[in-house]
């Protein structure tokens, strides 16, 4: 541990909720509300503990509606927030993650996804809610949403999912899956200098100009917190720049709702990540995300073995999605298989993508993630 107990630093082993709660304290995360529910209870459990040390406040909440709601105006109020949920309780945020959206709070939502629907699998995997995570509250809207491979992308990515949020005032997703966050591995966390940290504009105007929903040119508006001397109205009702309702006047609702979905798609290949694994010359190209990318990184590089061209392209943002990848991918493709546990949700997107190029969805079920094997033989089948 470093000099205080503000951040961790150096070599660590650690499980993924830990390497993600310890992300968000990196990440200047200051005020935790959630509720328990497997298999994301350990990270509300360490923050718990961690909150106090470090000067910020964690709060059990009575559900997961208040636990979002929480956040919310923590956020509003100048502190950096974070939940943690999985399947049910991520159904259950939906409408005031809407409400966040609508009032450009900046804030994290990791979700933990297990087998689903309803109860479903409380203790194994899921991919199960990538769509609900883009289509989940009502109306037109555009979100952030990374998927960790891996123990050290779960503090990575919580870290950026910090970043995203604060630069584009706009609720940040990391969606895991039961795995990535349960397993234990090595984690590398550097010193606090060393970590990229993004701070939330704020006002350039005097108090008396100030109107809070007045976008800068990369249409994101400054955003004074509550406590700090500016008089604002924030609500969930169509308002205009100054926040007050606007709901009966259709131009304001064009332009509120428009600049809330160009500001993510207007900046999307500032956005989006992915990783490309041999895809110069493949043939069969292998879309995939989460805990099923690690099988399919072994898999394209049996199948190159097997003088079979195949390559990876993994999926780190999820959404806004990377239909340029996937379609660049497809080029030169024969085919693409798109391995998921679920029963077809991204593979949607990669249809959509790749156009005339064939994507063949391996779907999965239950305790167990793809094997390699499992998708070498969808390779070999399609390729």
């Amino acid at each position: 541990m470093g000099g205080d107990k503000a951040v961790l630093t150096g070599v660590h082993f650690m499980s993924g909720d830990i390497a993600c709660a310890e992300g968000a304290i990196a990440a200047g995360c200051r005020f935790f509300a959630g509720y328990p529910i497997t298999p994301a209870t350990e990270i509300a459990e360490h923050m718990a503990a961690r909150m106090p040390e470090v000067g910020g406040i964690y709060i059990q909440m009575e559900d997961e509606i208040a636990s979002i709601a929480a956040v919310i105006g923590a956020s509003y109020a100048g502190l950096k927030a974070m939940t943690a949920t999985s399947g049910p309780g991520f159904s259950l945020m939906q409408e005031n993650i809407g409400l966040a959206v609508m009032t450009e709070a900046p804030c994290v939502i990791v979700d933990v996804m297990r087998g689903g629907p309803s109860t479903g699998q409380p203790t194994l995997p899921g991919q199960q809610d990538v769509m609900q995570v883009k289509w989940g509250s009502h109306g037109d809207y555009e979100i952030i949403a990374l998927a960790p491979s891996s123990v050290q992308e779960m503090f990575d990515f919580t870290v950026e999912a910090f970043n995203l949020a604060e630069t584009y005032r706009v609720p940040t997703f990391v969606m895991a899956d039961e795995i990535v966050a349960h397993m234990w591995e090595r984690v590398v966390i550097p010193p606090p200098e060393n970590i990229r940290i993004v701070n939330r504009k704020k006002p350039s105007v005097s108090r008396d100009d100030y109107m809070p929903f007045m976008p800068d040119d990369d249409l994101v508006p400054p955003m004074a917190c509550f406590g700090e001397g500016y008089r604002f109205h924030a609500t969930g009702l169509t308002h205009d720049e100054r926040g007050y309702p606007r709901t009966q006047d259709s131009e304001v609702q064009t332009r509120l709702v428009q600049r809330l979905c160009d500001k993510i798609r207007k900046n999307a290949d500032k956005i989006v990540r992915v990783e490309e694994v041999m895809l110069d010359d493949a043939d069969v190209v292998v879309v995939a995300y989460g805990i099923v990318a690690r099988s399919a990184l072994s898999a394209v590089r049996r199948a190159r073995e097997q003088g079979v061209k195949a390559g990876l392209l993994r999926l780190i943002t999820l959404w806004p999605f990377p239909g340029k990848h996937v379609a660049k991918a497809a080029e030169k493709a024969k085919a693409i298989i798109v391995p998921e546990m679920n029963c077809g949700q991204i593979v949607r997107e990669v249809e959509r993508a790749a156009k005339t190029t064939p994507a063949y969805h391996v779907p999965k079920l239950g305790e167990n993630p793809h094997t390699p094997m499992e998708i070498f033989a969808a390779i070999r089948r399609h390729g």
